[in-house]
């Protein structure tokens, strides 16, 4: 029998105060860790066995062996969760290089006040230009990388520019047509 000298009415209460400790230390220095939790769980598991009369043996055994257990069964659930919730490259920023966008105001290399601006996906960025060329708003240029806030960019070689439209398109042709004003046509029979 393993002699500690520690009367046996007082195991129950030390593993319940190294639970209690060690499940504070992972609230506190290790938030979201989980490195101690599964030997805090281990630890009121064995104060419950010390409860009801189990050997002080079986009591460390319950602590040692549950707490290595939970934690490697804690540890291979972590890893499964953090490999299918891996950040994909590309994220933040960086997401933006390669993406095609849109010249919104005139990007100028001379520019000192760096006014220029792209859309891309929506959303608004300071532009600088990679060559000496002035791009117009409107022109379609590629995003080579991101600079601090701002992207640089080349114009786009694989579409001309285009102009944005003057008019509203023209209403198709073909086929029946109905005037906004009319209701729909009814149709008849029984039912």
């Amino acid at each position: 029998m393993l002699d500690l000298g520690i009367d046996l009415n007082v195991w129950p209460w030390m593993w319940l105060g190294i639970g209690v400790v060690f499940a504070i230390i992972e609230l506190t220095l290790l938030p979201g860790s989980f490195v101690i939790l599964p030997f805090a769980l281990s630890a009121f598991a064995a104060s419950i066995a010390g409860f009801y009369d189990v050997s002080i043996e079986l009591q460390w055994l319950i602590f040692v062996v549950g707490g290595g257990g939970l934690w490697v069964l804690m540890y291979r659930y972590a890893r499964r969760w953090v490999d299918d919730n891996a950040i994909a490259p590309g994220v933040g920023a960086a997401r933006l290089v390669g993406l095609h966008a849109i010249v919104t105001r005139t990007i100028d290399p001379d520019d000192t006040d760096r006014q220029g601006r792209v859309s891309v996906n929506g959303e608004i960025w300071g532009a600088l230009t990679e060559t000496d060329a002035v791009l117009e708003a409107g022109a379609k240029v590629v995003i080579t990388e991101v600079n601090g806030t701002r992207v640089v960019v080349r114009a786009d070689s694989t579409l001309p520019p285009s102009p944005p439209p003057s008019s509203p398109p023209p209403p198709p042709t073909g086929g029946p047509t109905t005037s906004p004003t009319s209701p729909p046509p009814f149709e008849t029979g029984a039912p």
